[in-house]
């Protein structure tokens, strides 16, 4: 159980592959995580790797009996069964942890878990298959939307970037993006300035709306 003292628990629920990364990775970095899982086949393979309990968060006593209102967050991972993740999702609502995430399968139960009071909900696979879409289709390396469109992308710079100062280029008042950083082969990274030469082998970090990030993304 978390440790009153704790700044920062975590209570993973589901050990399939998104759970266990998630799980993993959290102990990895030394934040206190408990995961629950009632398949006993996956409670075995993970109880060396973390701290885990074999139950059934769909039932409400199962959760008060770990103590679930002590963790300061709870990600439900369950992608097998609708049922079972909106059961488990209510049942950390009504016992009021603070930061619930959760992930989906569908639109449509990434609308039910938001409506029933998750936080944060997560669609991996689209998620990820976005990522490598706008990576393929441009000169995007990696995309990240964080939320209502606002997006920032790791990208190379456009021919007409090339060798001149970013306070020359006035990007935000040609294509509405925002150069955040930039990124030289074997320089460290370095927030951008006006003053900020971009070189064609550079990799820039560029923030705004994601409609406005693919057409920039786009230049030849």
């Amino acid at each position: 159980m978390a440790n009153e003292t704790s700044t920062r628990s975590v209570l993973v629920i589901g050990l399939g592959r998104f759970g266990a990364a998630v799980a993993d990775t959290l102990d990895l970095m030394d934040v206190e995580v408990l995961a629950v899982e009632r398949d006993p086949v996956l409670v075995e393979r993970w109880s060396t790797r973390v701290p885990v309990v074999e139950a059934d968060a769909t039932d409400p006593r199962a959760l008060e009996q770990l103590g679930a209102r002590e963790f300061s967050a709870a990600v439900v991972s369950i992608g097998s069964s609708l049922e079972a993740s909106v059961l488990v999702t209510g049942n950390l609502v009504d016992v009021g942890i603070g930061e619930i995430w959760a992930k989906a399968i569908s639109v449509e139960h990434k609308r039910i878990l938001e409506r029933i009071g998750a936080h944060h909900v997560v669609l991996p696979e689209a998620e990820a298959g976005a990522r490598v879409a706008h990576s393929v289709g441009g000169k995007m390396i990696d995309y990240i939307e964080v939320e209502d469109g606002f997006t920032i992308v790791k990208m190379r710079p456009p021919r007409e970037a090339h060798d001149f100062r970013l306070g020359q280029l006035d990007l935000m008042a040609k294509y509405g993006v925002h150069v955040i950083g930039v990124k030289s082969p074997g320089e460290d990274f370095e927030y951008a300035t006006p003053e900020t030469v971009v070189h064609p082998d550079d990799l820039l970090i560029v923030a705004g709306d994601g409609e406005l990030l693919e057409r920039f993304a786009q230049r030849p």
